[in-house]
């Protein structure tokens, strides 16, 4: 009423693929679409595999291998993330399960999305695949976001205890872009931090990123807690980080993510492709 409004069909056409998209994605865990991809962490001391971080692909039937920015959006705001969070940690337990057996690498990382962690029951349901697959939870590490956990402190933080109390492993991810609370910080019971590579992509050049850079490797060594850097595309990056304290590190520099049957070529040491 009192107002002009204007259809354009290209707005139609894009809901359309919206819900399209939803609908498929409905579909995907039981029609057994989706793929994990390991992108490998590596000791840059030893030279050698220490982890890997699971990562979601979706094998559209009709438009291929998707991206997790391509769906995960969707499934947040339409709860199938919850869904496909339960599906992640059984593949990934499921794939990773002889690596860890043999001592091939110490943990496997998956990620929780926000919806996951508000649910109450995620920290019993985790638990409770874990032990179903009788998987050792020492060798899980689950990956939460600042915004994650500081969306509900007092919830978040009482759903890491739960998880550590069971043996699971805690990273905060992409560390320093969201609501960065030392004081809070302190009581979240974590054993790893994540530089996001927002800092590391530019470390070399900008006095900025580094200083941030140094200042986050001083703060997890200083609390005892792991560090690992995100990104990593080049041998100045790695030098620069390697310099400031930093050992652990992922990125495109060791390898790009990689379906499960091409993990066991990071098993030996890896290329050593320093100058």
């Amino acid at each position: 009423r009192n107002n002009v409004q204007f259809f354009h069909a290209g707005f139609h056409a894009a809901a359309m693929e919206r819900l399209q998209l939803e609908t498929d994605l409905r579909y995907a865990v039981e029609r057994n679409e989706l793929r994990l991809h390991y992108q490998p962490i590596i000791d840059v001391t030893t030279n050698r595999l220490v982890g890997a971080e699971a990562l979601v692909r979706w094998q559209h039937p009709a438009r291929g291998l998707l991206a997790p920015d391509t769906f995960i959006g969707l499934a947040e705001e339409t709860g199938i993330i919850e869904q496909i969070g339960e599906w992640v940690l059984a593949a990934a337990c499921g794939d990773s399960a002889q690596w860890v057996t043999a001592g091939a690498m110490e943990f496997i990382s998956v990620n929780v999305s926000a919806r996951q962690l508000e649910s109450g029951d995620f920290p019993r349901t985790t638990l409770q695949t874990l032990g179903r697959l009788d998987f050792d939870p020492q060798h899980i590490e689950l990956e939460f976001t600042e915004s994650a956990v500081m969306r509900d402190r007092v919830h978040g933080a009482e759903m890491l205890r739960v998880l550590r109390a069971g043996g699971v492993r805690v990273a905060i991810d992409d560390f320093g872009t969201g609501y960065s609370s030392l004081a809070y910080l302190k009581q979240l019971p974590l054993n790893t931090l994540k530089i996001d590579r927002l800092f590391v992509r530019d470390i070399t050049t900008s006095p900025y990123d580094a200083a941030i850079a140094r200042a986050i490797i001083a703060l997890a060594q200083s609390i005892d807690l792991r560090v690992i850097a995100e990104g990593v595309e080049t041998q100045e990056q790695l030098d620069l980080l390697e310099a400031l304290g930093c050992t652990m590190m992922q990125g495109y520099y060791f390898s790009k993510p990689v379906p499960p049957d091409r993990v066991p070529a990071f098993f030996v040491a890896t290329p050593n492709r320093r100058a």
